[in-house]
């Protein structure tokens, strides 16, 4: 009999709290390869102490697609049982979420055991716990357990989700681009996501690199735009998404998306230097 493959990677901190991972949610939400799939499995990849952001991504997109299934991977079995345990009470109508949530949990970790190819995976706190170093292999893991045009997505964010950050992959391992996600209102300064940005573009915030460049072009946005606070704070941002479009700065972002706080960018203007 083989012996079972060992989860590759090690724990995370396990930091876990409600509502923590709505930005991404509602951005992987509206993926057309999300939208398009026939049954859609979507795997949050170390989900933490707790089996919530399980849950609470599975709530969202059931919305846009009701066939959606999510698979809760973590490398402690003691957080699977105590996910397995949360999900038992879903099941006896003792929670907010279906009783009938399309949700499991198993042990597993960037080698992803899931039942079928993905159609996304999502990494979220994972990576940041990690070297730089090390970011490329646990990517090709990933994604190697995509579908033909399945994505990673792979980020970071603050405690209670107010700042984000994160990269989407294909099933090539190839990145496709960068979204930083913000709360507008009380917004200091949209450069604060340089703090939460993902494992491989944090240590690359240094003047030189494309991605200090962008975050420096955020800023000195933002002070520009400053009357326009009068207005508020969306208006404020649509006018930095706006002057990076205008000074050559590959934007993907559409004004609807723009209004939540996003920012996307073409991967290839913000990649680290040497890594074309």
């Amino acid at each position: 009999m083989p012996r079972p493959v060992s989860p590759a990677g090690h724990a995370t901190r396990g930091t876990t709290n409600t509502n923590r991972l709505r930005r991404v949610d509602r951005w992987i939400a509206a993926l057309p390869e999300l939208r398009r799939a026939d049954s859609p499995l979507v795997v949050d990849l170390g989900y933490g102490a707790s089996g919530v952001t399980a849950f609470e991504l599975y709530d969202r997109l059931r919305r846009t697609h009701p066939d959606v299934e999510v698979l809760g991977l973590e490398i402690d079995a003691e957080r699977v049982t105590r996910a397995t345990a949360q999900l038992a009470e879903i099941r006896a109508g003792q929670t907010r979420f279906p009783v009938d949530s399309r949700i499991s949990f198993a042990r597993g970790g960037f080698e992803v055991p899931s039942p079928h190819p993905a159609t996304v995976i999502r990494a979220f706190n994972v990576l940041r716990q990690y070297d730089e170093a090390d970011v490329a292999e646990a990517w090709r893991m990933m994604c190697s357990r995509l579908a033909p045009d399945g994505i990673v997505v792979e980020g970071t964010c603050d405690e209670i989700g107010r700042v984000s950050s994160w990269i989407d992959l294909d099933s090539g391992a190839k990145p496709r681009s960068l979204t930083i996600s913000l709360r507008l209102a009380e917004l200091e300064r949209p450069g604060i996501v340089a703090e939460r940005l993902p494992k491989a573009l944090i240590h690359r915030n240094v003047p030189g690199e494309r991605v200090h460049r962008l975050m420096t072009d955020l800023d000195a946005s933002w002070e520009r735009n400053a009357g326009l606070g009068t207005f508020g704070t969306i208006q404020r941002w649509l006018a930095v998404v706006s002057d990076l479009r205008a000074t050559g700065w590959p934007v993907r972002t559409p004004k609807a998306r723009a209004k939540l706080g996003e920012l996307t960018v073409d991967w290839a203007s913000v990649a680290p230097l040497g890594a074309d």
